[in-house]
């Protein structure tokens, strides 16, 4: 009876995390592209865009760095709707943006509100996945991939909704108006935090400084291998793809947003069905060390691929199309193994710490990628991205051969269950 109550409560836990992470994700993925899109079409260059998301990146560094502590010490019940209040903060400050201002106060005042934005987005993400691992038994690995793979391709579908929701919302209502509508939806969803329990997450010993950088070898090695992997995608994808898309091949704000959407959630999709896949086509054992360097190892061709397919003269459209449809199959699966290993190479006590410190590498690799994404196609194009994307996953490729199988202990269950 007592086991029953228990996995009711987790479910409904897991429910109410889900719901509010998905909230907070379409106003991220709105967001990105309304201030994007606007800015760029108002007369600001690639590299100025993308510095517009230099504080997003910076602070959400930072908060992964302290977030895992904060949610250890206070309970990711605390740091989950303290991020859904800061964006709605955030949402109402940007829109108070006067454009008769000087433009190095417009930028900064931006930048200030992305930090906001920054911040909010990270303590969200490290709440939320840290609160999946204690709502699955730690002999349950198979629930564990499959749980974390709903919940991150759930995410990344609805970031992809929120992009053509941003770009919707900007053709049809304006800049300021926008912002509004999304600051009224969040701040809805921050009633739902009143059914979670308290102290999810917290524990009861303190946390030293010097304990915030991990000891762990294997996250250690994960962790870089993601800053690698999300600066791959994100310097062609983040600012020099719309820009291409827009600029060069003239397409509309609906056509932008909506294929940027359509590629996000069809990559959502992927990674929430990786488990059943793997388990189908691979071996039936939870991913191993070979299963992410293989993967890893494949995407570094395809970014090469469409840089030569473009180079050669060949339609952009369809290579762009048909070449971020594959890019995003692949990385999808990455990603998917990514966010498993890092829970299963994780103990309870430490499971705000590392997936803070994880995600802290994370957000480093979105910042590099996003300011050389502006950079280098203001001054290479996107074939130039394209070829910056192709070094960048190599070197993840590379890192991840140095990691090790998680412990058979922690994978037991997979095989009868299925595996995020």
């Amino acid at each position: 009876m007592a086991t029953t109550s228990a996995s009711k409560a987790n479910l409904r836990n897991y429910a109410l995390v889900t719901l509010a992470y998905w909230g907070f994700t379409i106003t991220d993925g709105a967001l990105r592209m309304l201030v994007l899109l606007y800015f760029y079409e108002i007369g600001y260059s690639p590299l100025e865009v993308a510095m517009l998301f230099l504080f997003y990146e910076i602070f959400g560094i930072i908060t992964n760095f302290l977030g895992g502590w904060i949610g250890s010490q206070m309970g990711l019940k605390v740091t989950l709707y303290a991020g859904i209040g800061l964006q709605i903060f955030a949402l109402i400050m940007l829109s108070f943006l006067n454009r008769d201002w000087a433009q190095w106060v417009a930028v900064g005042y931006v930048m200030v509100s992305q930090a906001l934005s920054g911040i909010a987005k990270d303590l969200t993400k490290m709440s939320t996945k840290s609160a999946i691992r204690l709502v699955v038994p730690q002999d349950a690995q198979s629930s564990l991939f499959k749980w974390v793979a709903i919940l991150t391709g759930s995410k990344n579908a609805l970031k992809g909704v929120g992009f053509f929701v941003g770009a919707a919302l900007l053709e049809l209502f304006g800049f300021v108006p926008s912002l509004w509508i999304m600051a009224i939806g969040l701040f809805a969803i921050l009633f739902t935090g009143l059914l979670l329990p308290k102290g999810m997450g917290k524990i009861k010993t303190k946390v030293k400084f010097t304990q915030l950088f991990s000891k762990s070898r294997e996250i250690n090695i994960l962790s870089a291998a993601r800053f690698f992997l999300f600066g791959s995608r994100d310097v062609w994808f983040v600012v020099g793809l719309p820009v291409f898309l827009r600029g060069r091949l003239g397409w509309s704000f609906y056509e932008v947003g909506g294929f940027l959407a359509i590629w996000v959630i069809g990559y959502g999709i992927v990674q929430s069905l990786a488990p059943m896949l793997l388990k189908r086509f691979g071996s039936g054992r939870p991913p191993q060390a070979s299963t992410i360097q293989f993967w890893t190892f494949t995407l570094t061709a395809i970014p090469a691929a469409i840089a030569i397919a473009l180079q050669s003269g060949a339609s952009p459209n369809a290579v762009i199309i048909i070449g971020l449809m594959i890019f995003g199959i692949v990385f999808a699966f990455n990603s998917a193994v990514h966010s498993y290993l890092v829970l299963a190479f994780t103990d309870d006590d430490k499971v705000a710490l590392n997936v803070g410190f994880y995600y802290m590498a994370n957000s480093a690799g979105r910042l590099a990628g996003t300011v050389l994404s502006g950079l280098i196609y203001q001054l290479f194009g996107i074939v130039g991205c394209l070829w910056a994307a192709t070094f960048l996953v190599l070197a993840a490729a590379v890192i991840s051969l140095k990691l090790p199988d998680p412990k058979p202990s922690r994978a037991i269950a997979w095989k009868s269950e299925g595996g995020d």
